[in-house]
């Protein structure tokens, strides 16, 4: 074989290593162990939320989840645990990104979304990381501070608009997953009981439209925050399931938002469980 053709056939060979890796036993399980954490943390977040409807000023966002964790025995060990537990989860989703998404060939949406996933579950490692170092602003805080930083800017209020209308988007396609079942694909139905299979349909289309509910309103806040100019409208997680509450029979549907998302963390459970990775 010539240099000339050895040369040619590299970019292919390098393909297939980083998907060999990417589907590899120890890639495998560190998916799991981040979609176990992911799975965790939403159930924290629902619980919060219900705490919220009834009253409280806690931060119903994954900073606010883990602070609570953080407070308990043994919580700095277990916010350690989901931290490596996000960074496996990030590490899986960029491996997608780069190698292709299982069971969507090598389409460019789908990598796109992993990627997207796999820097924000990277920046929710580093959240962890810096609350284990002593970090106690709030998550909300956080993003309307980059927010005010960023409207500063020539261009910056449009900046800010276009990501929330993004984000917005992005919760009514993950609704819409939820709704049209989309995310049955990922499980093998030959391999799981008929009641386990159950269990994933009902959880998953439950947590997925209420999660993407959430995060339009989110989205839905980051537009008015850019169109007002007014940065603490873009409060995230936590702002929008507290405009929930705020709204007519708020109370009632942060409820039913809260009971989504738990649903979503235990659905999530199921995956680190079931899901082919």
């Amino acid at each position: 074989m010539s240099d000339r053709t050895m040369f040619e056939r590299l970019p292919g060979r390098a393909a297939a290593a980083v998907s060999q890796a990417a589907g590899g036993r120890p890639l495998g399980w560190a998916a799991r162990l981040g979609l176990a954490a992911r799975g965790t943390v939403y159930v924290l977040i629902g619980i919060l939320a219900f705490l919220v409807a009834r009253g409280s000023s806690a931060e119903a966002d994954q900073k606010g989840a883990l602070e609570q964790v953080l407070a308990k025995p043994f919580g700095g060990f277990l916010v350690g645990l989901m931290a490596v537990g996000f960074a496996c989860y990030a590490l899986w989703r960029l491996s997608e990104a780069a190698s292709g998404v299982h069971g969507e060939g090598d389409r460019m949406g789908p990598r796109i979304k992993s990627l997207v996933r796999g820097l924000v579950y990277a920046g929710l490692a580093f959240t962890a990381v810096s609350l284990l170092m002593g970090s106690r602003t709030s998550q909300s805080g956080q993003q309307q501070t980059f927010t005010a930083q960023v409207m500063a800017h020539p261009g910056g209020q449009w900046a800010v608009g276009i990501v929330g209308a993004i984000v917005a988007v992005v919760g009514v396609a993950l609704g819409w997953e939820g709704l049209r079942l989309k995310f049955l694909k990922y499980f093998p139905q030959s391999e799981l009981t008929p009641r386990v299979y159950r269990l994933v349909r009902s959880l998953g289309r439950v947590g997925n439209i209420a999660r993407g509910a959430v995060f339009a309103v989110a989205g839905v806040l980051v537009v008015v925050a850019a169109r007002t100019y007014q940065p603490a409208k873009a409060a995230g997680l936590d702002g929008a399931l507290k405009t929930l509450r705020d709204q007519p029979f708020g109370p009632v549907l942060l409820f039913l938002a809260a009971a989504g998302l738990i649903a979503f963390g235990l659905y999530g459970l199921l995956e680190a469980r079931y899901r082919r990775v």
